[in-house]
């Protein structure tokens, strides 16, 4: 894609002059010169760049730079993307790095690390326009001509009391389309309904919830005393999303999280990311085969049955699959919380009966039919084969429908991820208890005629 003859790594002018996701590109096609690149850029262009690269990158880019690069880049990064960075690196390495900030950038950095993981207190941006109820509008013009340098977010000026705390906010066009004397205090709708703001503690999923209910671009943060403390930004919740997004299908598939991309990833790593889950599935699915070696009587008796083991399992897999897909995405969402297990049970338990039930009669006909347009003969007791083929469907079904919608809310009481649940452990659960229901059923139909 790119000449390595070309001298463009070396051309200051045409590296500043490429987009953000073209210079990704250069750097990952020649990541033995990012050092050289990211020196000959431009701050801005380096941090939108820097914030988007997989953490061994960003390693290598802060370990190489020089220390007057190195202090202007981090210092100018904003305080969520520097903290995202600051925690995924060791220690000893972070305890170095601090010192690079200056005193005001080192305190919010700290201040942030504090807060809990997940919590809108990493993603707090600290510089927003804050103006009284008793300026003019002239003042608070003034003021934003003056202040905006310090903040990327002006959409939005934000009314505050004289200890800081939270009263309104109002939109910057309310302030262009009045006159230069009118009191901040009359523009404030005694009408309105409460400003929707983000508390401190806040999970990332509550405050994506409530952006998605807000509509707006950026909502304040405020503490238990309503002290406005910052501002949180729609981009970097749809940041957050999109990582989330990323982590929990990688969950659901079965399997750890990577951390940067799947080029980018050594295979070593690759393997090990994927052998535990697929190790623990393995052991999982051993148990299918004891269940089967306890059967081994009833199969030998009564082969036609083994013909149906792989259509009954994978059917209640791909039940308990769906199901534990569709909780999974209404707790992200928070549409069902743990209190609603008993509601998700009943529904789930009525679903699972009437699936199955659909499912059991396509295989009792498909049985009938096969038998009677001589395709396969069955044998004398074919409607009892049918009938085990129907029963079992309906009970496999219901189990993998009940499995797979009650687990998410197990791992969630248990303070675990329900994407952990995914969809190859609830496949391995529904297998193994799923042939125990098939074969107990076959005894019972079957016993005194095939078996």
């Amino acid at each position: 894609m790119f000449n390595e003859d070309q001298d463009y790594l070396n051309n200051g002018k045409f590296l500043n002059n490429q987009t953000v996701s073209r210079l990704i590109k250069i750097i990952h096609h020649n990541p033995n010169d990012v050092i050289k690149i990211f020196s000959l850029l431009k701050l801005c262009k380096a941090i939108s760049i820097f914030r988007v690269l997989d953490l061994p990158i960003k390693k290598k880019i802060i370990k190489g730079l020089p220390s007057i690069k190195k202090m202007e880049l981090l210092n100018n990064l904003s305080v969520d993307d520097r903290v995202s960075f600051f925690k995924k690196i060791p220690k000893r390495i972070l305890k170095d790095l601090i010192k690079y900030l200056n005193s005001e950038e080192k305190c919010k950095t700290l201040v942030s690390l504090g807060y809990p993981e997940n919590s809108v207190g990493r993603l707090i941006i600290p510089y927003y326009l804050a103006v009284q109820k008793t300026w003019s509008v002239q003042e608070v013009l003034d003021y934003i001509r003056k202040e905006v340098k310090n903040s990327d977010v002006i959409e939005i000026i934000y009314i505050v009391d004289q200890k800081g705390k939270l009263i309104d906010d109002i939109k910057i066009r309310e302030f262009l389309l009045v006159d230069p004397n009118t009191k901040v205090y009359d523009l404030i709708n005694s009408d309105k309904k409460n400003t929707a703001t983000l508390n401190i503690t806040n999970t990332e999923e509550e405050a994506s919830k409530i952006f998605s209910l807000s509509n707006r671009v950026s909502l304040p943060v405020i503490d238990d005393k309503n002290f406005l403390l910052g501002i949180v930004t729609v981009d970097d919740i749809l940041w957050v999303l999109n990582e989330n997004y990323r982590e929990d299908f990688q969950k659901i598939g079965g399997m750890e999280v990577l951390d940067q991309s799947y080029l980018n990833v050594p295979l070593y790593k690759l393997i090990k990311k994927r052998a535990g889950w697929l190790i623990l599935l393995f052991i999982g699915e051993m148990l299918t085969t004891t269940v089967m070696q306890e059967f081994s009587s009833v199969i030998e008796k009564a082969v036609v049955l083994a013909l149906f083991i792989p259509l009954v399992v994978s059917s209640g897999g791909n039940s308990g699959s769906q199901a534990a897909s569709l909780i999974i995405q209404a707790m992200a969402l928070g549409e069902v919380k743990i209190k609603d297990w008993w509601i998700v049970m009943r529904r789930e338990i009525i679903c699972g009966f009437f699936l199955g039930s659909i499912l059991g009669l396509t295989g009792f006909i498909r049985v009938v039919a096969w038998h009677k347009i001589n395709l396969f003969n069955y044998g004398t007791h074919w409607i009892l084969v049918g009938f085990t083929v129907f029963l079992s469907l309906i009970g496999v079904v219901l189990w993998g429908t009940l499995s797979g919608s009650m687990l998410p809310f197990i791992i969630k009481k248990l303070r675990g991820d329900p994407a952990s649940s995914s969809a190859p452990f609830v496949a391995t659960l529904v297998d193994v208890v799923g042939l125990i229901i098939y074969f107990s059923m076959s005894y019972l139909l079957l016993h005194g005629t095939l078996l």
